[in-house]
């Protein structure tokens, strides 16, 4: 069964004083309002509302917390860019997002959702710069790309892959549309890749810092 199976709702924050603690491994998904983001977790988790989809853009502004059965998290972030947010609004988001995406240190991966037909906006690539110092990777989403024929998919994927080799770091790109659910297996194995190998990290880190620990005295 798929990781995502069964996933339920845990928390939502609007200030990162108020985010829970960080603990298990988490991947956040973040994307330009209207992206399909929404549409894509929900997909992933093969439920029709656990993350809020709305026609109206802008309408996600709190950070939704996702916990998985077989452990970790989904973080669904604020949707971006939608002029007709207020600007306070948006200031607020802006700093938040920046903050959190550079700080949070249970983070193992950002999922950035893109429409395919309009990707790597300003918006975008502002995303990448904050994420792209910490070192971990990031997987791109290139949704409704059942709106595209097969020419334009493939012409799209090749522009986003080498502008995101020019912008360096660690990540990757696919195709995807959540009402034909194509894409989907792609996806699931790179998020559930990060969310393995950073629960492994984390039970490493406990006998490692006794072994550390152990010839500290040794010496002593």
């Amino acid at each position: 069964m798929s990781l995502f199976q069964n996933a339920t709702y845990l928390a939502s924050a609007h200030h990162l004083h108020d985010l829970p603690p960080p603990g298990e491994p988490e991947v956040a998904f973040a994307g330009r309002s209207n992206a399909g983001k929404s549409s894509a977790i929900n997909a992933l988790a093969n439920r029709t509302r656990l993350a809020f989809v709305s026609k109206t853009p802008g309408r996600t502004q709190q950070i939704n917390f996702f916990q998985l059965t077989g452990g970790g998290l989904l973080v669904d972030l604020p949707g971006y860019g939608y002029a007709k947010v207020p600007e306070a609004l948006r200031n607020h988001w802006e700093d938040t997002l920046s903050r959190f995406l550079q700080t949070r240190p249970s983070l193992c991966g950002l999922v950035l959702v893109m429409d395919a037909r309009h990707p790597l906006t300003e918006r975008d690539e502002l995303m990448l710069g904050w994420f792209r110092p910490t070192g971990r990777p990031v997987h791109v989403l290139l949704t409704k790309a059942d709106k595209l024929n097969r020419r334009e998919q493939a012409l799209t994927l090749e522009k986003v892959r080498a502008r995101l080799a020019a912008l360096g770091g660690l990540a990757t790109v696919q195709l995807f549309s959540s009402p034909d659910r194509s894409g989907l297996e792609e996806a699931e194995e790179v998020i559930t890749g990060w969310l393995v190998a950073a629960g492994a990290r984390n039970k490493e880190a406990p006998s490692q810092r006794g072994k550390l620990g152990a010839k500290r005295l040794k010496r002593d």
